[in-house]
């Protein structure tokens, strides 16, 4: 490079940086300008907008607050109304009470003058009545004194006093009355009797006729026969032990007393007793006696007796020729052959039952299969009473019900003693049955002291009534006769006081089948010739 070159080279480079820093400060300068401007117009604008935004909050504030005050009002007109119509309310609820309150008092008012009228009533006849009392007191005097005057005169006239008078008076009307009482009954008992006795004897003797059953009895009391005395040391054991085993094992009562040759068995269960009697005559045959032996053989021969209860039972349904029996009834039935009452065994009791009831069902027309069935189950709470309360009617009828047994059948079981009222024909007629079955001639028996006790006590009761003489139980008890004073009794009376003893009999006593009454009234007129 030349020299002029370089010089203008030299010279251009401090031009070329004073114009670039010229350059730039200008650039800054109006830079600084321009950014002034800008801002001072954003400033201006911002302004503005806020001036626009503080507008416009003030308008929705005053809307707002506008809105605030409508809704106040509003709600103030509301509550206004509301007040206003419950005032109106209450105002109305209070002129209705003012005038039920006005009716009320005019009730009142009316309702106290009718009673002031009527006070008023009443004390004039209040003074009407004192009035007429004092008419009838004196008129009552007057006659209380000719009363007194007349029964003065009568007592004069006839001779006798007031109290004399009225006892001829009660005594002559209670002889009236009791003289047609005996007429009605007399008259009544015999257009009964006219009625029924001829057919009833003919059905009862036609059924006795057609059936008629052998007849054995056992009592309560049982004796076994022991070969010797010292068999009743070796029954009775070391201390005691073979006896109470017995006794514990078969639920018996074993006596031991001075008897020679016997020893006795107690008890009320026969199906018991009878285990006892056959273990002891086992044990005594056999000779071994110990407790352990003593319950082999007890259980064995439980065993047996069980058997022959079931076979008792089926024999005598074979007997009766039932059908559709429960094994349970049949085996209950079985126990009562080895049950008593007075004497005579339960099992042949209810087979006689059982027919007669038939041959008197098929007289009268009825289902002599019915009344077949009822007769032979009628004694059925027999067989387990002894374990059960109450009466057998009752236990009966509960245990036939529960297996199976249905009306009339109920009816008898549970009515044949007159427990509950018969509602069939069937009741009544097995309750004749077993009347008949247990007042024929050897069917019952009794002890000696209850058979002298009811004696004295037929006698006596018959003895108790007035007119009666003298009184005689005979026939074995079964009949009573009375003997009446024929001056104090007539044949009505007579009549009247048989029925009256045989009322009482029923009542007071208790006896197997039936007692007859008989009253006896004669005129006996004696006379010496001399």
């Amino acid at each position: 490079m030349d020299t002029t070159q370089l010089t203008f080279a030299v010279i251009d480079a401090p031009m070329a940086i004073g114009i670039g820093l010229g350059a730039a400060v200008l650039g800054a300068a109006l830079a600084f300008v321009i950014a002034r401007s800008m801002g001072a117009k954003a400033i201006q604008k911002a302004s503005s907008e806020a001036r626009a935004s503080a507008t416009l909050a003030e308008a929705e504030a005053k809307a707002a607050a506008e809105r605030v005050r409508l809704e106040a009002e509003k709600a103030a007109i509301e509550r206004k109304a509301k007040a206003e119509a419950e005032i109106e309310k209450a105002w109305a609820d209070h002129r209705d009470a003012e005038r039920r309150l006005t009716k009320r008092e005019d009730a009142f008012d009316r309702k106290e003058e009718l009673l002031n009228q009527k006070d008023a009533a009443l004390s004039k006849q209040a003074e009407s009545v004192r009035a007429r009392e004092s008419v009838l007191a004196q008129k009552e005097a007057e006659a209380q004194r000719l009363l007194e005057e007349q029964k003065v005169a009568l007592e004069r006239v006839s001779g006798m006093t007031r109290a004399q008078a009225v006892e001829a008076l009660i005594a002559r009307v209670e002889d009236e009355a009791r003289h047609e009482a005996a007429k009605v009954t007399r008259r009544i008992i015999e257009d009964a009797e006219s009625e029924a006795k001829k057919k009833s004897q003919e059905i009862t003797l036609m059924a006795i006729q057609r059936y008629a059953s052998e007849h054995t009895s056992e009592s309560t009391v049982r004796s076994v026969a022991i070969p010797s005395d010292d068999m009743k040391g070796r029954i009775i054991g070391r201390e005691g032990r073979n006896i109470r085993a017995i006794e514990k094992v078969t639920g018996v009562d074993i006596i031991v007393d001075d008897t020679p040759g016997v020893i006795v068995v107690s008890c009320f269960d026969k199906i018991r007793q009878a285990v006892a009697v056959e273990s002891l005559e086992r044990l005594i045959a056999d000779g071994r006696m110990h407790p352990t032996r003593i319950e082999e053989v007890v259980e064995k021969v439980r065993g047996e007796i069980n058997e022959k209860v079931l076979k008792a039972g089926k024999d005598a349904v074979l007997e009766v020729n039932l059908r559709g029996l429960h094994p349970k009834v049949v085996e209950a039935m079985g126990k009562l052959h080895y049950r008593t009452s007075y004497g005579q065994n339960v099992l042949r009791h209810s087979v006689e039952v059982a027919f007669l009831s038939q041959i008197i069902a098929d007289q009268l027309g009825l289902d002599g299969t019915i009344a077949r069935r009822a007769g032979f189950l009628h004694d059925i709470g027999k067989a387990m009473d002894h374990e059960m309360e109450g009466g057998h009617p009752k236990i009966g009828m509960d245990f036939a019900r529960q297996h199976g047994e249905k009306e009339p059948i109920l009816n008898v079981i549970g009515g044949h003693h007159g427990d509950i009222p018969a509602t069939s024909f069937y009741t009544p007629i097995v309750m004749a049955a077993d009347a008949v079955s247990s007042a024929r001639p050897g069917a019952r028996r009794e002890s000696m002291e209850k058979y002298v006790q009811r004696l004295n006590e037929l006698q006596d009761i018959a003895m108790s009534f007035k007119g009666v003489n003298e009184a005689y139980a005979i026939q074995a008890g079964r009949e009573v006769r009375v003997m009446v004073d024929a001056a104090r009794v007539d044949d009505d009376e007579a009549y009247l006081i048989a029925h009256q003893i045989a009322k009482k009999v029923s009542e007071l006593m208790t006896f197997p089948g039936e007692i007859r009454v008989t009253v006896l009234r004669e005129t006996r007129a004696i006379e010496y010739a001399r």
